[in-house]
């Protein structure tokens, strides 16, 4: 009998310390699979933050790239008009198109520096700071300059060269143009549609549940038969647009776009985000973007 409860006392110590190993066999894997889940999450969290790094120095470098060229052409301009009645007046008119234009053009891209810092996960208070004062510093420039524009404007009026206008969205820039030259302000509006059709594109997302309700998605194939909802889509310009939040851990891209112009990048929740790299490669193929999401 002593035996046997020895045996027995042997087997129950046997299993007790089996068990505690398996115990902490189980706690250790657990560990590591914690950790590994926690990397993973700062890995992608410093992801997005790079990559929402390199977004705000490129529309950074976008607007400086506009105020630059507006200067070009508005330097053109001053030598053009000096030379008096031996001055190109069709350079004249073309190049203040051009600046209105890009007047626009950066309007749009400082409103969407705001956006992009207002969403940013940058947490550094420094920059931030530093870039809010940039953007301000923007803002104050693209007032200063449409002013300086106007007062161009009305100084050729006077030698009666005329502008079209294109900037309305540009409050300094809605003079009345009731005496422009009929030829001209047909010309610069058409140039201005075209500019604006030329870099238009259109996308969406979804389900395919919700594609499929507004033909969108057909059968597995994607715009089939040209008899989708167009007004489903978001209108964008190509230039500014280059962040599209999907807000899904499942996101696919059903229209065709060149490999290397895009990336679908992870944020820290594990949400997609498509970061258009290449624009112009991007949107070569297809001016619409479809992206089945769950």
């Amino acid at each position: 009998m002593k035996r046997i409860c020895i045996y027995m006392a042997t087997i129950l110590a046997v299993a007790l310390t089996l068990q505690g190993c398996n115990t902490k066999k189980e706690q250790e894997e657990k560990a590591r699979d914690t950790s590994a889940a926690t990397i993973d999450s700062l890995q992608q969290a410093l992801t997005q933050a790079k990559n929402e790094q390199g977004d705000l120095v490129e529309t950074l470098s976008q607007i400086q790239a506009g105020f630059d060229q507006i200067n070009q052409a508005e330097g053109r301009v001053g030598v053009q008009t000096s030379q008096g009645e031996g001055g190109n007046r069709q350079a004249i008119i073309e190049n203040m198109a051009f600046i209105q234009r890009t007047l626009k053009l950066n309007k749009e891209l400082i409103a969407n520096l705001q956006q992009q810092l207002r969403t940013t996960s940058q947490s550094e208070a420094k920059t931030k700071a530093q870039l809010e004062e940039m953007v301000a510093n923007y803002t104050r420039q693209l007032n200063e300059k449409s002013a300086e524009i106007e007062r161009l404007r009305q100084e050729l009026a006077q030698k009666d060269i005329q502008i079209a206008e294109q900037g309305a969205q540009i409050s300094s820039l809605n003079d009345n143009v009731s005496q422009l030259s009929q030829q001209n302000a047909e010309k610069e509006r058409t140039v201005a549609k075209q500019d604006q059709e030329l870099h238009t594109a259109y996308y969406v997302f979804g389900t395919k549940k919700e594609l499929r309700e507004q033909r969108i998605l057909q059968n597995g194939e994607v715009l089939r038969g040209g008899n989708f909802n167009k007004d489903y889509f978001t209108r964008i310009d190509q230039r500014v647009t280059k962040t599209i939040k999907l807000y899904s851990k499942s996101a696919k891209l059903m229209t065709s776009h060149p490999a290397g112009s895009y990336t679908l990048d992870r944020d820290a929740q594990g949400q997609y985000t498509l970061r258009i790299t290449h624009p112009q490669t991007f949107w070569s193929v297809s001016k619409y973007l479809v992206i089945t999401v769950k």
